[in-house]
């Protein structure tokens, strides 16, 4: 049986005719109106929204900013690299590379066993670019000022000095000298306050570093380790470090060597190590070994300022000569000065009165008459000279140092007792007439070196003076024999007893045995030149004569007696000129002599210019300076006794 079902089948719509729509009623009031809604708009309680306006015009507005800017750019670069380039780039180089002088390594002085008597020590050059110290470029009107006010007490300089320096009167000048040759210390000093004020600069815009401008040239200080030994030689050094006497100026050349240069870029006053610099290096000088013997130098130095201080004399110098080679073993004078302080010195004392200082030397010029006597064969040691108290000769009346009775003397015995009667005597017989005699003595004072250099050339040497005879006045006709009347300086006469004691051949002075370049190899000086000036026996003779005036009781000489040793010398005791007044004033004391006697090895000369106090003849105050100097340097050198004994030559005889 089948089930019925009793769910009716969904009924299907028949679409039927459409129906007409109504237009919506427009304008209808009144009540019951609905609102009209138009096309689009928004019903009633829904939210507002915002329409943007459109970006074009925005981003044409930036893109023409852009391109204003980037035009700018590039006008200003065309400007900087194509129409200005020459004048910013020479800006550049200018601010950035500096260039400076590299002082080359002066050489050393030393004495013959290379002991330092002048070396260098490290120092700087403070120097600056005044350009890098204008306004437009420090940005500041006063940075000449507030650099000067930070360096002035480091430096120990004027202030306004070192304004002047860094606001030169040229604007384009690029390099000046603040201070010259100072310690390490200083330029540390300067070189951590610039580097200070360089770091606070780059963090602080209101700092400025007005050190970027200064910098440093390295460059050497002159010490003289012995303080005032051998300071007549050596002489000194100047604020420029050229030498300005002495050895320092004779040798200037070969001491201070060739400079160099270096150019080099800096930022803010700092060295750009990955900007490269050229340079070229200094050639050091040449280091100068002289023939002085420190040793012996300090002993000729302490024993003449000893003196002078004793004698209250104006001054005094000591010589030492090896008398074979003619080498200066000493050269001392007193007073002296300390070459590394020249602001204590007198000037006075400056210099080398050794050299420099031409006088009359009195009676050990005697020596140079008995030797013409001598080898013209016009007497012997022995021949007789009747020496009367007075003289009359020209327009004078000549006396000796003391009134004495007639004396009955040898020629030998004239030397020994140093009589001025005797020597015009003896030389009256080297002529015929006076005139004759004149020109034979000239010419032999002539051959010894008097009236010429010495052959040193030494700043400011003196060759004495000595006329031609035919100018000789009728007192110096007369004077000339015994000493006066003719100038010499204190080598020249060291010169002729080292001739004498040389067997008559004179060796030409040497100060400087040679040098060593920057390689290190030694040039020896050249020789000197000798030449022979009296016969061997002459000279052998005068070396006897000369004993007895220090070894016979009535010799002048017997204070220079050395214990062990023959000793040859001769007093002299001058009428000295007043290099103030041009007129005799004082006393010129010395003494000269060699040993040993009979086989020589070294000469010493002493001379006391006007002692004031005690006395003042040469063989007492000058004898004694000349036995400690010799004997302390026979000692040195090792020279022994001959163990011989003197010749004794008489020194009178009976009528």
């Amino acid at each position: 049986m089948t089930e019925v079902s009793d769910r009716q089948p969904p009924r299907r719509r028949v679409p039927g005719p459409a129906r007409p729509v109504r237009p919506a009623a427009r304008g209808r009031t009144g009540p019951g109106a609905r609102p009209v809604r138009g096309p689009g708009g928004p019903r009633p309680g829904a939210p507002k929204t915002i329409r943007l306006g459109s970006p074009r015009p925005r981003l044409r507005l930036v893109g023409v900013g852009l391109t204003l800017v980037m035009l700018a750019f590039v006008v200003r670069l065309v400007q900087v690299q194509a129409v200005d380039a020459s004048t910013y780039a020479g800006k550049a180089e200018r601010n950035r590379y500096v260039g400076q002088v590299l002082a080359a390594e002066r050489g050393e002085i030393t004495d013959r066993d290379g002991v330092a008597l002048a070396t260098s020590e490290d120092a700087y050059d403070i120097t600056a670019d005044p350009t890098m110290f204008a306004p437009d470029e420090l940005k500041i009107d006063d940075g000449p000022e507030q650099a000067a006010a930070l360096l002035a007490p480091i430096l120990g300089a004027d202030q306004e000095d070192l304004v002047r320096k860094l606001r030169p009167d040229n604007p384009s000048l690029r390099y000046v000298k603040l201070a010259g040759r100072q310690t390490p210390q200083v330029w540390r000093q300067i070189k951590d306050l610039r580097s200070a004020l360089a770091t606070k600069s780059e963090t602080d815009r209101s700092t400025v570093n007005v050190l970027a401008g200064v910098f440093s040239v390295p460059t050497s200080k002159r010490v003289y380790p012995n303080n005032e030994l051998a300071a007549g030689i050596l002489g000194w050094v100047n604020a420029e470090g050229k030498g300005s006497g002495g050895v320092e100026l004779q040798l200037e050349e070969r001491l201070a060597g060739e400079e160099g240069k270096i150019r080099y870029a800096q930022s803010g006053g700092r060295l750009v190590p990955t900007a490269g610099s050229t340079e070229t290096p200094a050639v050091p000088g040449d280091d100068i070994e002289l023939t002085i013997d420190r040793d012996i130098q300090w002993a000729a130095q302490n024993a003449i300022s000893k003196q002078v201080e004793e004698s209250a004399a104006d001054r005094g110098y000591v010589i030492v000569q090896d008398t074979r080679t003619g080498e200066v073993l000493a050269m001392a004078n007193a007073p002296g000065f300390d070459p590394n302080d020249l602001s204590e010195a007198d000037p006075r004392t400056l210099g080398n009165a050794a050299l420099q200082d031409a006088f009359e030397p009195g009676s050990t010029a005697k020596v140079l008459s008995m030797a013409a006597v001598l080898e013209e064969n016009a007497a012997t040691p022995g021949t007789h000279v009747v020496v009367p108290n007075r003289l009359h000769r020209g327009d004078r009346l000549f006396k000796d140092d003391i009134d004495h009775p007639t004396w009955y003397l040898t020629l030998n015995g004239v030397l020994a007792k140093s009589s001025n009667i005797g020597t015009i005597l003896a030389t009256g017989q080297l002529g015929k007439t006076q005139s004759q005699a004149n020109k034979v003595l000239y010419d032999y004072l002539r051959k010894f070196g008097l009236g010429s250099h010495t052959g040193l050339g030494f700043p400011g040497e003196t060759k004495g003076i000595l006329a031609p005879p035919d100018q000789w006045s009728t007192s110096q006709q007369y004077t000339i024999p015994f000493g006066q009347g003719v100038s010499v300086n204190a080598m020249q006469a060291a010169s002729i007893y080292s001739t004498i004691a040389n067997g008559g051949v004179r060796v030409e002075p040497t100060l400087v045995r040679g040098s060593k370049g920057p390689d290190g190899r030694f040039t020896p000086a050249p020789k000197p030149e000798r030449a022979r000036v009296v016969s061997e026996k002459t000279a052998k003779t005068l070396a006897q004569m000369l004993e007895s005036v220090v070894d016979d009781e009535e010799g002048t000489g017997t204070k220079a007696r050395i214990p062990g040793y023959r000793v040859a010398g001769k007093t002299g005791t001058a009428n000295r000129v007043d290099p103030a007044t041009g007129k005799y004033h004082g006393y010129t004391s010395s003494f000269a002599g060699f040993a040993p006697a009979d086989k020589p090895r070294i000469t010493v000369y002493c001379v006391i210019q006007n002692a004031t106090q005690g006395s003042y003849f040469g063989g007492q105050i000058c004898g004694p300076v000349f036995k400690q100097v010799m004997e302390f340097s026979l000692k040195t050198l090792q020279v022994p006794p001959t163990g011989a004994a003197p010749a004794a030559l008489p020194v009178t005889f009976q009528p």
